[in-house]
């Protein structure tokens, strides 16, 4: 009797147990659904604040034309926009491969001390403020030089974009499975082969959501531009001129004096959150039909 009384209380020691358990899961699911719910509210609330207060401006002359004088109405950020494009493609052209090239070394020909070393210079790189790589950019291209151009200003975003591209890619290419590799080698191979032909169309969906957050952090960047590329209220397309850029049209205009600049900011703020949504929307579809392809 004393041992079956020791195994029902052991038994239900054990049911009340596996019963707090069950608990302690429901909670932290609930706190995790909690916290999420939180975030994207907010993200969602920030999102439709600005379509609200921006899209009402939207008209086919905000976004076709050049801006008017200071204090008429009117005017658009057709130069901004197209701006904003040069500067970010030139700086993704000087950085993704430099970030790319530095985590296939660091991760496909693996030296525990460089490997912490680089990765370290990435995470401090990503955590400096953007005020600080601006003001960089401006002693070493802006001041020898003379001028303002967009070539300093992508030079400036392409400071932002390396680590993270860098970061990401690490972290994609090491994702990808080790057999994949041992399985080419075994073919014979040659390993810069491996890398290019197996290792990194592996890694490309990872590659590629490493290449638009670092986009996305470089269209909304303010300060670097301010040191370097200053800003345009004409249409100029070329690069070794100050170019005009819709953070700095944002910036300009919201702290104005006049209400048109700042509902204009409020549509420049909204088309700089469409362009990022349609660059990533159409990278994807692209990308995405190559690979069923």
């Amino acid at each position: 009797m004393a041992t079956l009384t020791g195994r029902r209380g052991s038994f239900a020691a054990t049911r009340g147990e596996i019963r707090k358990r069950r608990i302690i899961d429901r909670l932290m699911v609930g706190s995790m659904i909690a916290v999420t719910a939180l975030v994207c509210s907010v993200l969602f609330i920030i999102i439709a604040y600005i379509f609200y207060r921006g899209v009402s401006y939207i008209n086919w002359e905000f976004l076709t034309s050049n801006p008017r004088p200071v204090g008429s109405e009117g005017g658009g950020i057709v130069n901004a926009i197209v701006g904003s494009l040069i500067l970010v493609g030139i700086a993704s052209v000087m950085a993704v491969p430099v970030g790319v090239g530095a985590a296939i070394f660091i991760g496909e020909f693996p030296s525990p001390r460089l490997q912490r070393a680089v990765r370290f210079m990435a995470d401090v790189l990503t955590g400096v403020p953007s005020i600080v790589v601006g003001l960089f950019a401006y002693a070493l291209i802006v001041e020898p030089t003379g001028t303002f151009s967009g070539w300093a200003g992508s030079a400036a975003l392409g400071f932002i974009i390396v680590p993270i591209v860098l970061i990401t890619a690490q972290e994609a290419l090491r994702l990808v499975p080790g057999s994949l590799r041992e399985a080419a080698l075994a073919l014979g191979v040659p390993r810069w082969r491996v890398i290019m032909l197996v290792v990194v169309p592996a890694a490309r969906r990872a590659l590629l959501t490493g290449l638009i957050l670092a986009t996305a952090r470089a269209l909304g960047e303010t300060a670097p531009l301010i040191f370097t590329t200053l800003g345009n209220n004409f249409w100029n397309t070329d690069p070794s001129r100050p170019l005009s850029a819709l953070p700095l049209v944002i910036y300009r205009y919201a702290v104005g004096p006049y209400q048109e600049e700042h509902r204009q900011a409020w549509a420049a703020a909204f088309m700089l959150l469409a362009v990022v949504f349609f660059i990533s929307l159409m990278t994807r579809v692209v990308f995405r039909s190559r690979y069923e392809e």
